[in-house]
């Protein structure tokens, strides 16, 4: 079923220029875009939103850099590009890919956006689902290490924020 979902994502890529700049951008360069747009609630109303920018943060963190690399080293699942022919866009490194860091850094933001305010916590979500849909779409991620990810950063940032909520 993976192998099926990512073929059927990954034909595309390196069809049509214009959608596969699209795609670039968005792996390597819209999360930049989300960050700055998370900074900006600190920017804009720093009293009523600093502790939902502090809580992604942490939650962000703790999916990516704790649970994430804790998996990785249980389980290192090789990447599309170097066990089968992919249309590959970008280089990337052949570190294990299984779950998606980003995923679970992206979607544990967008998680506590959405908590504390559901309509930019949408965008955040829909901004996520792009940045992860692509990295599927250029080459490098299998579905199931975008949709772990994004598990695993929803879990994250559901706990953060009720860790929080006991203060």
């Amino acid at each position: 079923m993976d192998l099926y979902l990512f073929q059927l994502i990954n034909q595309f890529a390196g069809k049509w220029a214009f959608l596969d700049a699209l795609a670039i951008f968005f792996a390597k360069y819209f999360e930049y875009v989300l960050v700055f747009c998370l900074l900006l609630f600190i920017i804009v109303k720093f009293k009523k939103y600093w502790l939902m920018v502090l809580q992604a943060i942490i939650s962000a963190v703790l999916a990516r850099f704790v649970i994430v690399n804790f998996i990785r080293c249980l389980w290192q699942r090789a990447r599309p590009f170097v066990e089968n022919n992919v249309n590959l866009l970008i280089d990337y490194s052949q570190k294990p890919s299984f779950p998606s860091g980003h995923a679970a850094f992206f979607f544990a933001l967008s998680t506590i956006v959405y908590l504390y305010n559901k309509k930019f916590g949408i965008l955040f979500f829909i901004g996520s689902f792009l940045i992860c849909l692509v990295r599927v779409f250029i080459g490098i991620h299998w579905p199931s290490d975008i949709l772990t990810g994004a598990v695993v950063g929803i879990l994250s940032a559901s706990l953060v924020y009720k860790i929080a909520k006991t203060f």
